[in-house]
């Protein structure tokens, strides 16, 4: 997946499809991820992490994480890299 930031839609278990802002791309420990936000969503609202995986021809595919300390270090690797952006 690019770096660019880029708008995608994403399809729930009841078929209702949601359109999301990528926030940023995180690449750790050798997996990529990305922080994702509904667009349309009113107020304050909590981004999502999903994990950029490969399916079987090669396409990229987004999954939720379920561990959760993976779920712990990519939010960590968010806060941190936003928190010092906000410095700067």
């Amino acid at each position: 997946m690019e770096n660019e930031v880029m708008n995608i839609v994403l399809t729930d278990e009841e078929g209702v499809e949601t359109e999301f802002e990528v926030i940023t791309k995180l690449d750790i420990e050798e997996k990529e991820y990305v922080i994702v936000v509904p667009v349309d969503a009113e107020g304050e609202v909590d981004a999502v992490a999903l994990r950029i995986e490969k399916d079987e021809s090669g396409e990229d595919i987004l999954v939720t994480i379920d561990d959760e300390d993976e779920f712990e270090m990519v939010s960590e690797a968010y806060e941190t890299l936003f928190l010092n952006e906000d410095i700067h």
